[in-house]
């Protein structure tokens, strides 16, 4: 799945362009809409919290980070006492106790901080009141739905596709 981003004037493109998503056949669990904080959305699907922040990607960052930090400290630790009776445990446990402190540390940093993919639409939908459609649709399926939802919409505005969705959309 790839993530396709929809820069749109105002709210009865955003009503239309959903209608099109769903004919499609594009389930409404994969369609999500950015507007300006107070704006009455009605009933199109609102983005949420994970696609407004960094939460997700700071997550996998603080995972790897911290595992990998973990792993280089315990062996580290290792060859200086030379230690080998518990080389795998201390190695397993370590990687798993870097992994999960990374892991909360950055999710709890990225949870305050706003989206990364979306800070290039942030004027726009703050001073022209403009909206963000977020679409996650099948690799296969770009062209063909970007068409179709130009043809129908042509003041929709396609601002590009993200290189892949996150792991939990």
């Amino acid at each position: 799945m790839k993530r396709i981003y929809f820069l749109l004037p105002q709210i009865e493109t955003a009503r239309k362009i959903v209608d099109e998503l769903l004919l499609q056949r594009i389930d409404i669990d994969h369609i999500h809409v950015l507007a300006k904080r107070g704006t009455e959305m009605g009933n199109l699907p609102e983005a949420s919290y994970f696609q407004k922040s960094d939460f997700m990607p700071a997550l996998e960052q603080g995972l790897l980070t911290g595992g990998f930090t973990g792993f280089a400290a315990a062996v580290v630790v290792l060859a200086m006492t030379g230690e080998t009776i518990f080389t795998g445990v201390t190695l397993l446990v370590a990687t798993l106790v870097g992994a999960v402190f990374g892991a909360f540390v950055s999710s709890m940093l990225g949870s305050s901080v706003g989206n990364r993919q979306i800070k290039p639409f942030e004027k726009a939908i703050n001073e022209q009141g403009a909206f963000l459609m977020m679409v996650d649709i099948p690799r296969g399926r770009i062209e063909e739905i970007e068409l179709a939802i130009k043809n129908k919409n042509p003041e929709a505005i396609c601002e590009g596709t993200e290189p892949t969705i996150p792991a939990f959309p």
